[in-house]
């Protein structure tokens, strides 16, 4: 696996934190990564963005943005009002092509869900997958809500024949509601995937330092972790 495509079930569901986790953990084992952020949306230049977060967690990350625009909107809308080019599937395959020459994984964030626009015709973030013929990493929320969405995610990929490599909790509650605790069984059951890691909330607030030494206990094997969901699943 040379390009990871990691979406959401929408937005702020922990999908920088846990490309920065992946990145980590690859990292550690030995691997050189490059973080590729289509569209970032709602920064000015100047800003910090999410790839220079990913990067600024997880380490020696080459941290690339294909185009940003200062509402934070859907990239296509974003562009639009802007007047800026939108980002088109095509170039986001490029550019993680060229990535891929010289990183030995290539990890490619959207923004929101699966579904976002990134184009005013209808293009998205599937499509880039679909291009670069990537498997697909589900980032999704713990609590009462996520098997919905995480199914229709789901479903839509197997209807595109995109392969969902799995499902990453992205923000694990320090005290978890029994909604949360059910859908550690339920999540891969909707997904027909596996469960594949779960970041504790708050870990995007830890020192670099830290978050680099954990990254690996909160994803499987698969992803370059040693996280086991069976056990995990027991202990709560």
């Amino acid at each position: 696996m040379t390009v990871l495509v990691i979406t959401g079930t929408g937005t702020e569901v922990g999908k920088t934190v846990t490309t920065a986790a992946v990145a980590a953990a690859a990292l550690a084992g030995g691997r050189s990564v490059a973080v590729l952020k289509p569209a970032q949306t709602g920064l000015v230049p100047g800003e910090r963005g999410d790839a220079d977060e990913a990067a600024r967690l997880a380490g020696a990350v080459t941290a690339v943005e294909l185009a940003r625009y200062p509402e934070p909107l859907a990239p296509a809308t974003a562009a639009r009002r802007s007047g800026l080019a939108p980002v088109r599937p095509g170039e986001v395959a490029e550019a993680a092509a060229k990535l891929a020459v010289d990183h030995d994984l290539v990890l490619v964030e959207g923004a929101g869900g699966l579904l976002v626009r990134l184009t005013d015709e209808g293009d998205t973030l599937a499509d880039a997958a679909r291009l670069l013929d990537a498997p697909v990493l589900l980032v999704a929320s713990a609590g009462l809500g996520t098997l919905n969405t995480t199914e229709l995610t789901a479903r839509e990929l197997r209807s595109r024949r995109l392969d969902l490599l799995g499902v990453v909790v992205g923000s694990w509650p320090d005290a978890p509601d029994l909604a949360s605790r059910c859908n550690l069984v339920d999540l891969p059951a909707v997904a027909q995937a596996p469960l594949l890691g779960a970041l504790p909330a708050g870990a995007g607030g830890l020192r670099p330092t830290d978050f680099r030494t954990a990254a690996a206990g909160w994803l499987a094997p698969p992803l370059g972790g040693t996280w086991d969901a069976k056990a995990f699943t027991a202990g709560q």
